[in-house]
Formats: structure tokens, C-alpha cells, sequence
């Protein structure tokens, strides 16, 4: 609104203007003559004030050819800007083009010559006038919903407004009107918009001569050439896909009237005439859809940038590994099998990413995808053929991740693409190599769907024999499954077919793991090959055994024969597991136990097609609901207390766990454990006797199950110091404390509601509300005193204080037998043991330990005395064991305890075999070309400090029971990270002491020793990282590397983990998967890293220039092979820096390693190196960058919710330091070349494949990339990232697109 002064002030103006008009008009002077006089009263050029008062001039009191021709003549002479000229004439035109014939005709003409003229004038206040006005005049903010924030981007608003609205007035004007239910969600709110003239057309329809209706029909012809004209040039393209990809609902409402269009065209007679018109227009259109930036193939960086997935996985077979591009799914896999590591994650979320991130990355069809995940699936459970004997998962949950995880895996990805499908934006790009592959096109043609896609993957997964053949112990379920498609042929009397001898493998098991999850459906069987055996009638099959699940289904009551069969035999549908659940919770004291074991059999650990459900009643159980009719001051898990002793016992098997924590149910389980700990561990036992599994269990034994699992789940013998180094930035997972886990549980409670087809959903929670460790008082007093215990020493306690007391009362009942005098523990007969809780018990040994360690320390107590007192704590209560192994773990670290002898004497000797067991673990570092250190049986005498040696001491007396697993799974993995504390030869040790013990469990124990070197040796990591690109990708040495040669996933991580022999040996990538979550420095392994892939690069370019032939040299395809080798390279270095790391240190990559890499020196230790061999290890660093943090982050807009606010942070951050080196703020070190590539292939690859990254960056270093890339005549780049930067970016583009037109 103008103020009175300025209304006078524009009437006057607006009246100068006028009477210059018509003086020039009655002069008949020329339109150059009128430009130079009317342009007197322009204050400033181009004049908005000038525009508006000619368009309201013109349109419709002074409608003369004269002004149309001067108007013109304004236009092109810069007096008005064509832009907001346009903007005018489009407002008060097109609703009035009927009536006025001749001025839409013009009006088209000045469209179509004028739509893109867009020269940037400054900033000043004719800008914000141009920007004000064409809003205002077209309503865009109302109509796009969004502020107009600069010219550029109201230029790209009114193109497309232009567009839209001659399409809705050419449709109009044939008569195809679309109806309410037909109309696109693009109204336009401005009634200018819809037709003024229609009453003048019928009052006026007798006046009007044969030539104005002849010129109507003319301009609707006109219209579709002018839309025809406008959308046909790149530039317009780029404008349409500006729409496209920041207002996809807009743009469908285009993709509507297209799709009107083209129906009618193929549906009306009266519409031939027009077809060819019609025809470019939509041809246009299509282009728009299919249009991607390609940089110029002609050019080293737009080949690099463009080089598709390496080789075709349906090609490679499991001896030659040609699937390079795929191994971050075998490495993340086997990663995934250490039992050290317990994943948070849930392995379906994370193959679900990775599935994703790589099929867009490689640039492969969903057939290659689903083919690669399944291929990298069996060499996981091909490598367990023959394993090392040992407390590790073994085969059961490498077959959980081949017949549960990656079903539900794909079931997710399949699930994304519906959603894809049905979502009112099918427009919307997930990233940039995706977009045209979902939706239909404008004809209307599906792309190939995933599913699709996994079906003909799992035709072709038929030819990988090798990779087939089952294990001995499942050899029964592939012929049943084999049999069950027999007969299922069979039975539909299909001729061929029928009973006999069904020899199945294990693509039969994978089959009807996705039939069970309706992945695929029945039809499957019938697929050529898949059943082959000799055609007999139905008389002649076998009869089939009753399976002992069909008895318990007909309503047989629990026994002891029929408990076993259950416990041994897998349930095949969640019927069945639903009864024995609600069995579990609502039967006699002797069922609730039967159920809960059985339940935790074979149908959690082999059940694969219900194994999620299972999983989740299982950990229902450990929360069991309080009965409706309960009353009483005590808990209600008192009441289940044989059923929760079930269940904990079954549930605490290594193999186990593990599958629970593959579903994710780490957090669940530890939430339910909690309570279970503080209430069991806050009961005195009614006696003290030791209980036994078999009899009524004790609430000790309970608390004891209870507790020692949730520690394993926390891992809380990590030392001190790996604590602390976790804690800032080190190996992922360093964030796992117990109130982080809740922290997650809590999570997925409140997201529950929008994942009902998760695991997690499935799990009727106790409580909705989130809890946490505050909810378990005497829980959370013994975590802060086990944080106190580890980061000092503990003060003295007066003698009166109730914990001596209990102290006091645990060492008589330890020691009764021992009389020292003047000790502080004495007795002189049989001491009965106290009954006492658990939490005071634990609350005790620290004193306890304190006092037996300094006794023995002092020679007041034998080292054997001493070890069967703990020995008898621990069986007092086992979970004495977590704080046993607390306490001597913070001692070792302290490093205050003189050392002891470990002579045969006093405390166990290795000696026997200790010399062979370091040959042994010389050799295994040896062939990964690593070389040992120092040996124990060099230094005489064989010495341990003391709490190291008290505890070694104490682990070799646990039996080697299955039913002890519990134990084992516990002080295994403490033992070791205690021994880190040592010097290094100190792991021989031990690995000797419980080989002596353990002779089958020989071979493990040695490759666990090998392992120790790569905690604190950084030239021993660097060596063994070395062998896993040598073994990977081949010899370094230009003299035998071969860009033909195959990369080598078997060759990495190992064919078979080999069995006991004359000397185990392990690959290098294997070894490494092992060893890198307790490397302490892992900021070094990126350097490591990135040091390996930069030279493996260059090496490469060396190769492809010393090639003999000048032909294949110069050829395109022998330097396509050499980029692919280079991703190659890049991808075994992101694979193995995320698992060694994970999301720390992708940062750290991102933040420091990258830029430290590019502002360093270097020195070419081969001499002179050819340009190409720069260029490459700019692309294979760029490559190493993107998918570094594909697999952390995903390439998708939705984040995984541990990186909701670190991508766009971290990754704005390096485009800030590439934008200040562009800028010449910062100065390199590295080779010109390097760099050039270097930035280009990165811009190039986040363009292509991670376009949703490049919308969090700053508009400013988007701008500064562009502008540096245009000064490498990389203009098509430059464009492309500025097009993905948003809807803050759309000006930056309009104002480039018309720099480089």
C-alpha cells in the first residue's frame, strides 16, 4: 500500500508518462523515438514504475498495435525487465485472451522471445520492486506456498506458472476441461487466473467476424507451439526440474495435465490436427522426467564420474570373488559374527541401508543387489564349514543371518518401495541415480520393480553350486525343504513330479524363507530345476513322522519325551509358539519351566522363518505381565521365578544372544533384565544350599543369570583406559553405558507406533513410559561404585560400617579353614554361609578382594588358598564374577602389583607349551605379513602381576560344561581385555595356561592370542592392513599388477575358518575383522587407510600408462577397468575403516584425515608420476569419502537415527574447507591435479548418487564450489550441485543457467 505523498507522487509520474505516450503516438514516431523520450521519467533502468503503467495502459483501454510495437522496443532495449514485464501481461492476458485475441497473440510472441531474457541486475530497490511485483501479480506465494526469496528464484516460479496456465487455457479453449475429480493440485488462488471473457464471448458472439474466431483457433494452436518452444531448450529444462525437485506436489500437478493431454490425444478426432504440436510438447516433458546432468564423457572426470558398477555380479562365482564392489557386505557380515561384539543395531536396519546405499552406489539393478546380499550370505555360513572350536558364535547365527536377518532385511526394502509407490509425491528423488527408477514414466511404463528383481535373483542364485551345499548339521532341514516342494508339485497334479529320495541345498532353505515371509509366493516351486527327482505316484512316497509340534497342537500335555522332542525340534508357524507362550506365563510351575526352555531350543536358534517372533516372546518373557488377580506387597516375578530361571538360562547361550542382539533386542533385553536384578538381588535366599538348573532355582541363581547377562550386553570389563579412549571419539560403541541402552529402549518405545511391523513393535512393553536407571535404586548404586572401583583405589572402611560387616562374613565363609594370626579373618570350624542379598554381597568384595590380594601380596595367603576362595565365592554367587573381574582389571591398569612368577609352584607355569604356542602365533601373523615382537619364553622368569595371574587362576578352574556357558561367555572376554592392560607377551601366557587346560579349544586359543599384537603395535596394524589390500586386490608392485586381475573376497576373509590342523591359519581380513574394535589409537588406522588407497591409485595410473600398447592405452575401456580398480580400492579401505571405527571415525575422515591428506606434501616414491595417476587417486579419495559415509549414513533423505544431526554437520563442514581452499584462503600441498579431481569427482558423486547431502550445506560454499568449478570449465557440474542445494539455492541456479547459456 502506498502512503498519500507517494500516491500523489505516482499520479503524477503515472500522468507524465501518459501524455508522453500520446504524444508520441499522435507523432507517429518511431518505437526508438518513444524509448528515448518516455524514458526521461525512468528514475532507474529497467524501471518497474515505467513497466507497470504501460501493461495497465495497454491492457485494454489503449490497445494499440503502436504501444505493442514500443513495448517491444522496451523490452529489448533494457528500459523494462522482460521478466516482470511478463509477470503484468500473463495476469491480465491469458484470462482475457478471447476477447482480446490480438493481445494474447502478441503476448505469446513476446513470450516466447522474451521468457528467457534474465540478465541479473544489482541489488538495489528496483530488484526488490521486480521480485514484489511478479509475486504479487501471479500470486506465487500463495499458489507455491513459499517465500519468493530473490529474482532467480521468481523467475523459475513464473516459467513454471507461465507453462501451467497456457496448458489450462489451451484445454479450455479445445473444450477438454477437467473435471473436480480429474483437476491437479495446482490452483491457482488469484481469480485473474480464470476465464473473464466468457460472458463477453456469449453476449458478443453475433458481432464477432469468421477472421477474430479464425485467429482464436490460431492462438490455441499457437499456445501449444509457443509450450512446445519454451519447454524445449536446456535451460528450461533446468527450470522444470528446479519445480521437479523442491515442489514435487506442484510438479505433479503438470505430470496430471501431461498425462490429460495425452489421453485425449489418442482419444479425440478433432485433436489430429494438433498432434505433432502435441507430440514435441510432451516429448519435452518426458525429457524433464529422464534428464540427468552428464558431465561430458569426453572429457577424464565425467568418464570417472560416470564408470557404472564394476563387473555384473550375476557373472562372479564364489572361487574368483568377483563381486568387489559388493564387499562391504561380506565384511560387515563376518564383522557381525564376533561374539565380543554385540550389536545395538539391529542387523535387518543395517543390511536394509546398506542394500540401498550400495545399489545406488554401484549403479546395479535390484537383480545384481539381491543376488550380491544372498552370495555374500552363504560364503558367511561357507566359512563356518569346519570352525575353530571355542566360546564363539558358530554356525546357528551365521545361518540366522542367511534365513532371518536378510529376508527381513529385503522385506524392508520391498516395504520402502510400496510406500515409494503409494505416496502422493512419486516425483520426490531419493538420490540422484534412483529417481527414474521408481514411478511410471509419461507413457505410463513401469520401471522393474524390486521385487521382481529379487525373484530373478533367486532364479540365478541357482548357478552358485559351490556356495549350496549345506552344512552337515542342516542337511535334514534342506531335504525337507526339498520334499515339502516336491509334494507341494504333487499334490497340484502336475505330471513329473512326485515322491523319493528329495536331496535338497541351501537354496531350497532360502526359498521358503521368503515364502514364509511373503517375499514370494508358492509358485516358486515350480521354477525349472528347482525340484528334480523321479516322477512316482502318490502311493509310493514315504510316510512322513509325525512332527512332535502336531502332538503338542492336538492338545498332549508337556512330558519329559515330549519336552525334549520340542526343545530339539523347531516350531514351523507362530501358532505354535503363541501356545507354548501363553503356556509359559499361565501354566503349572513344572509347564512355565517346560515352555520357557523350550521356547529358547531349537525354534529360537534354528527356526528361521518365525525366528523374529520367537526372539520377541522370548524377550516378553523376561517381562512377564503381573496377573490381573495379584495382590500383595512383594513383585510378582517372584511368582515366575522358575520360568524367568528357564528362560535366563536358555536365553544366556552364546549363540543366543547373539541372535538376539542380530534382531536388535540388545536394549529390550537389557531393559528387562534390570528389573529382574534388582528385584532377585534385593531377596535373601531361604537357604544355603547351592542350587542346581534342575532343582527349584535359588534367588541367587536367578539374580546370577540375571545380572551376568545384562553385563555382557553392556560390556563392562572394557579397562579404564580402552573406557576412556572410547569415550572421545575412539571405536564406535564407546558410547554403551547403561543408561545409553535405556536411552534406546526408550527410543523405540515412542516410535513404536509408527513401526508396527518391527521387531521391536511386536513387544508388549511392561510400562509405555520411559524408565530409567534411577527406577532401580540398588542396581544404580552398585553401577556408581563399580565406576568408583575402576578409576581409584578405595578408601578404608571403619569396622562398624554394615559393608565390613558383610565383608567380614564373606571371607570367614571363604577362609574358615585357614588360622592366620593377627589376619583379620580367623576361624576354627565349618562356617555356614550367610544369607545374604545378592546387592550386599557385591557391595562387600571390593573390600573383600582388597583384603585377600594384599594378604597374598604379603605371603599371609597361599596363591592356591586364595584362588579356591574365589573359587567358592563365585560359586556362592556367580555373579561375584563381575565384580572379581572389575576390581583385578581396574588393579592391572593401575599397574601398583608387583609381578609373580608363574613357576608351577605357587601359581600355574605355562612353560610346557608356551615356546610352541608362540611359534604358532609368529606363524599365523607371519602369513599375513605381519612380524611378532618379542616372545614370553625369552624373558626368564615367566611373569604375570599379581591380579592378572589371580585371575587366569580362577578362570582355569571353571568346568567346561554347556550348562557353565553363562560363566564362560563372561570371563572370556574380560580375560582378554584384562591381559590388554599388560605388556604384550603377556597374552601367550594365558593363552598357554588354558590351552594346557582346554586342548580341543588349541587352535582358537592361539589365533586369540595373535590378536593381542594389534592393540597398541601400530606398525603392526599398518602391516596387517597392508595384507588385507594385498590379499584383496593383489601385489602393490607395478611389475605384477594387472588391471585384469579379479579382487579376491575369499582371498580377504578366508573360504572356510580352517579346523583344527597342523597350525591354524587365518586370512588377513579375517584376522583384522578380530582385532580392530581393540586397536586404541583408531584415528591412525584412517591415516593407515588413506595412505593405502592413495597408492594403490596412483600405482594404478602408473600401470595404465606403462601399458605396451599406445591403441589400448589411449582406449576408453582400459581406463574405465582402471577407475573400477580404483573404486575397488576405495571401497575394501570405507568397509574396513567403518568397522574398525564406525561413525567417529567417518568424522574424523571428514573432519581432519581428508584435508590433513590434501594440505600435506608429498613425495612421489616412484618417481616421476604421470598426470592420470594424480587424477585417479583424487577420484579413488573422493570415492573412499562418499562411501565412507554412505554406509554410516545413508544416501537417502531419511537419516538412520544415530547420524539425525552428524551428516549434516560433518559433511557441511568439509564443503566449508574446499569452498576457503577455492577461494584461495587455504593453500594445498598436494599435486594440482589431485585436487582438481579430487573436487570434481566428489561434486560429481554427491550430484549423482548423495544429492540429498548436498541440501544441508551453506548456500555460500555451494556458491563458491560452483564458481570454482566454472573456472574449470565445469559449468554442467557446477549447475548440478547448485540444482540440489533446495529451494535457498533456486536463485543461484536461475542466475548460472543464464551465465553459461
Amino acid at each position: 500500500m502506498r502512503s498519500e505523498g507517494m500516491e500523489m507522487e505516482w499520479s503524477e509520474f503515472e500522468k507524465r508518462v501518459l501524455q508522453t505516450l500520446k504524444g508520441c503516438q499522435e507523432g507517429k514516431d518511431n518505437p526508438l523515438i518513444w524509448a528515448m523520450e518516455i524514458g526521461k521519467w525512468a528514475v532507474r533502468v529497467p524501471s518497474p514504475e515505467l513497466g507497470e503503467v504501460l501493461v495497465s495502459h495497454l491492457c485494454f483501454h489503449n490497445n494499440h498495435p503502436s504501444l505493442w510495437k514500443f513495448l517491444h522496443q522496451a523490452l529489448s532495449s533494457t528500459l523494462l525487465f522482460p521478466l516482470h514485464v511478463l509477470s503484468l501481461l500473463t495476469a491480465r492476458v491469458i484470462p482475457r485472451r478471447l476477447s482480446q485475441p490480438e493481445a494474447y497473440r502478441i503476448y505469446l510472441e513476446l513470450v516466447t522471445r522474451y521468457a528467457f531474457a534474465f540478465d541479473p541486475i544489482p541489488a538495489d530497490a528496483s530488484k526488490d520492486k521486480i521480485v514484489k511485483d511478479v509475486d504479487h501479480a501471479l500470486h506465487l506465494s500463495q499458489i507455491y506456498e513459499v517465500r519468493v526469496r530473490d529474482l532467480g528464484h521468481a523467475w523459475v516460479l513464473f516459467f513454471f506458472s507461465v507453462i501451467v496456465r497456457l496448458i489450462d487455457s489451451t484445454l479450455n479453449d479445445w473444450g477438454l476441461l477437467i473435471t473436480s475429480l480429474d483437476r491437479p493440485r495446482l490452483e491457482f488462488g488469484s481469480a485473474d487466473h480464470h476465464d473473464e471473457d466468457t460472458d463477453s464471448k456469449e453476449s458478443h458472439n453475433s458481432e464477432r467476424n469468421e477472421n477474430r474466431k479464425q485467429l482464436q483457433r490460431m492462438n490455441s494452436l499457437m499456445a501449444m507451439e509457443v509450450l512446445g518452444k519454451l519447454t524445449e531448450s536446456r535451460k528450461a529444462m533446468v527450470l522444470l526440474r528446479l519445480v521437479r525437485l523442491n515442489m514435487p506436489e506442484k510438479f505433479n500437478g503438470l505430470l496430471q495435465r501431461v498425462q490429460f493431454l495425452k489421453a485425449h490425444q489418442l482419444a479425440s478426432s478433432d485433436l489430429k490436427p494438433r498432434i505433432q504440436l502435441l507430440a514435441k510438447f510432451l516429448a519435452n516433458i518426458q525429457r524433464v522426467l529422464g534428464f540427468e546432468y552428464r558431465l561430458n564423457r569426453h572429457k577424464l572426470i565425467g568418464m570417472l564420474i560416470n564408470v557404472g558398477s564394476h563387473k555384473p555380479v550375476s557373472h562372479c562365482d564364489s572361487e574368483s570373488g568377483k563381486s568387489a564392489c559388493w564387499i562391504p557386505l561380506d565384511i560387515y557380515m563376518e564383522n557381525a559374527m564376533d561374539g565380543k561384539q554385540l550389536p545395538i543395531k539391529s542387523a535387518t536396519d543395517v543390511l536394509a541401508e546398506a542394500i540401498i546405499s550400495l545399489q545406488v552406489l554401484n549403479q546395479a539393478s535390484w537383480q545384481e543387489t539381491f543376488l550380491a546380499l544372498w552370495l555374500s550370505a552363504l560364503r558367511l555360513v561357507q566359512r563356518e564349514r569346519d570352525p575353530l572350536e571355542g566360546p564363539i558364535p558358530h554356525l546357528e547365527a551365521r545361518l540366522s543371518v542367511l534365513l532371518s536377518i536378510v529376508p527381513l532385511a529385503i522385506s524392508k526394502v520391498l516395504e520402502d518401495e510400496t510406500k515409494l509407490y503409494t505416496s502422493p509425491c512419486k516425483t520426490t528423488t531419493m538420490s540422484g541415480s534412483e529417481e527414474t527408477r521408481y514411478g511410471h514414466d509419461v507413457d505410463g511404463k513401469p520401471h522393474t520393480s524390486r521385487k521382481q528383481g529379487l525373484i530373478c535373483s533367486l532364479q540365478v542364485i541357482g548357478q552358485f553350486s559351490s556356495l549350496l551345499c549345506p552344512p552337515a548339521s542342516v542337511v535334514g532341514a534342506a531335504n525337507s525343504a526339498a520334499a515339502k516342494a516336491a509334494g507341494f508339485i504333487l499334490n497340484s497334479k502336475n505330471a513329473g513330479l512326485g515322491g523319493g529320495s528329495h536331496v535338497g541345498n541351501m537354496r531350497h532353505l532360502i526359498l521358503e524363507a521368503c515364502i514364509a515371509r511373503n517375499l514370494i509366493d508358492t509358485s516358486a516351486y515350480f521354477w525349472p530345476g528347482y525340484v528334480s527327482v523321479s516322477a512316482v505316484s502318490p502311493s509310493e512316497t514315504s510316510v512322513i513322522e509325525k512332527s512332535p509340534w502336531s502332538i503338542f497342537m492336538e492338545g498332549e500335555r508337556l512330558s519329559g519325551s515330549l519336552i525334549d522332542s520340542l526343545f530339539t525340534t523347531s516350531a514351523s508357524s507362530l501358532v505354535e509358539i503363541e501356545k507354548i507362550y501363553h503356556i509359559a506365563l499361565n501354566g503349572s510351575e513344572e509347564e512355565k519351566s517346560a515352555a520357557a526352555k523350550i521356547l529358547c531350543g531349537a525354534s529360537l536358534r534354528r527356526g528361521w522363518n518365525i525366528q523374529e517372533h520367537v526372539v520377541s516372546f522370548v524377550v516378553k518373557l523376561l517381562s512377564p505381565p503381573v496377573p490381573s488377580d495379584y495382590i500383595g506387597p512383594r513383585s510378582h516375578l517372584i511368582d515366575y521365578m522358575p520360568m524367568l530361571s528357564a528362560i535366563l538360562f536358555g536365553a544366556s547361550s552364546i549363540d543366543t544372544v547373539h541372535i538376539l542382539s542380530l534382531h536388535g533386542m540388545v536394549p529390550e533385553v537389557a531393559a528387562s533384565l534390570m528389573p529382574l536384578c534388582e528385584v532377585f538381588g534385593s531377596l535373601k535366599p531361604t537357604s544355603s544350599n547351592k542350587s542346581s538348573m534342575e532343582d527349584n532355582p535359588s534367588v541367587h541363581m536367578v539374580f546370577s543369570l540375571a545380572f551376568l547377562l545384562l553385563i555382557r550386553l553392556w560390556k563392562f570389563y572394557r579397562p579404564p583406559l580402552e573406557q576412556c579412549m572410547m569415550e572421545h571419539g575412539g571405536a564406535a560403541g564407546g558410547e554403551l553405558t547403561l543408561e545409553y541402552l535405556l536411552f534406546l529402549r526408550n527410543s523405540r518405545i515412542a516410535s513404536s507406533q509408527h513401526e508396527k511391523n518391527s521387531i521391536s513393535a511386536q513387544i508388549e512393553y511392561a510400562s509405555d513410559m520411559p524408565i530409567y536407571i534411577d527406577s532401580y535404586p540398588k542396581l544404580q548404586a552398585w553401577y556408581c561404585q563399580n565406576k568408583s572401583c575402576i578409576s581409584s583405589t578405595f578408601s578404608s572402611i571403619s569396622r562398624g560400617n554394615p559393608v565390613h560387616q558383610v565383608a567380614n562374613e564373606i571371607l570367614n565363609m571363604l577362609y574358615w579353614k585357614v588360622t592366620k594370626t593377627g589376619s583379620e579373618f580367623t576361624g576354627e570350624e565349618a562356617y555356614q554361609k550367610p544369607l545374604l542379598p545378592a546387592w550386599e554381597v557385591l557391595e562387600a568384595i571390593p573390600y573383600v578382594l582388597e583384603a585377600i590380594l594384599s594378604a597374598c601380596a604379603h605371603g599371609r595367603l597361599s596363591p592356591r588358598d586364595l584362588t579356591t576362595g574365589l573359587r567358592d565365592l563365585v560359586d556362592f554367587l556367580p555373579a561375584s564374577l563381575v565384580a572379581i573381574i572389575s576390581y583385578f582389571s581396574a588393579e592391572v591398569t593401575r599397574g601398583i602389583w608387583k609381578p609373580v612368577p608363574m613357576n608351577g609352584s605357587d601359581w600355574p607355569s605355562p612353560a610346557a607349551i608356551l615356546q610352541s604356542v608362540e611359534s604358532e602365533i609368529k606363524e599365523i601373523l607371519a602369513d599375513v605379513g605381519v612380524n611378532a615382537l618379542r616372545c614370553s619364553s625369552e624373558i626368564s622368569p615367566i611373569l604375570l602381576p599379581l591380579p592378572m595371574a589371580v585371575l587366569v587362576s580362577l578362570t582355569i578352574t571353571f568346568k567346561l560344561d554347556k550348562s557353565l556357558e553363562y560363566i564362560h561367555a563372561v570371563a572370556g572376554p574380560a580375560l582378554e581385555n584384562c591381559a590388554s592392560g599388560c605388556p604384550w607377551p603377556s597374552m601367550p601366557i594365558i593363552g598357554s595356561l588354558w590351552a594346557q587346560k582346554v586342548s580341543r579349544w588349541h587352535d582358537f586359543i592361539v589365533v586369540s592370542c595373535s590378536r593381542s599384537v594389534f592393540r597398541q603395535d601400530k606398525e603392526a596394524v599398518a602391516q596387517l592392513i597392508g595384507s588385507c589390500f594385498t590379499s584383496f586386490l593383489g601385489s602393490l608392485h607395478v611389475t605384477s599388477l594387472s588391471l585384469s586381475n579379479q579382487s579376491s573376497v575369499n582371498g580377504l576373509l578366508g573360504f572356510t575358518i580352517p579346523s583344527c590342523s597342523i597350525r591354524p591359519s587365518v586370512a588377513p581380513g579375517f584376522l583384522y575383522l578380530r582385532s580392530c574394535r581393540a586397536i586404541q589409537n583408531v584415528q591412525y588406522v584412517n591415516d593407515v587407510i588413506v595412505g593405502r588407497v592413495a597408492g594403490y591409485a596412483k600405482e594404478l595410473g602408473t600401470r595404465w600408462v606403462s601399458m605396451n600398447s599406445p591403441c589400448l592405452k589411449s582406449s576408453e575401456t582400459s581406463l574405465c577397468v582402471a577407475a573400477s580398480k580404483a573404486r575397488e580400492v576405495a571401497t575394501l579401505g570405507a568397509s574396513l575403516l567403518c568397522v574398525t571405527g564406525g561413525v567417529q571415525l567417518v568424522q574424523e575422515l571428514y573432519r581432519e584425515t581428508i584435508p590433513t591428506w590434501l594440505l600435506s606434501a608429498k613425495q612421489d616414491t616412484l618417481g616421476e608420476v604421470d598426470a592420470i595417476s594424480h587424477v585417479l587417486e583424487g577420484y579413488a579419495m573422493a570415492y573412499l569419502l562418499i562411501l565412507s559415509g554412505s554406509i554410516v549414513w545413508g544416501v537417502g533423505a531419511k537419516l538412520p537415527s544415530s547420524a539425525s544431526s552428524r551428516r549434516p554437520r560433518i559433511v557441511g563442514i568439509h564443503m566449508d574447507f574446499l569452498a576457503r581452499v577455492l577461494e584461495g584462503n587455504i593453500s594445498l600441498g598436494c599435486n594440482p591435479a589431485t585436487w582438481k579431481a579430487y573436487v570434481s569427482c566428489l561434486m560429481g558423486l554427491m550430484v549423482n548418487f548423495t544429492p540429498t547431502w548436498i541440501e544441508q550445506v551453506k548456500l555460500e560454499s555451494l556458491r563458491n564450489l560452483a564458481s570454482g568449478l566454472r573456472g574449470w570449465h565445469e559449468c554442467e557440474l557446477a549447475l548440478s550441485l547448485l540444482e540440489r542445494g533446495g529451494a535457498a539455492a533456486i536463485g543461484s541456479v536461475a542466475e548460472l543457467v543464464t551465465a553459461i547459456s
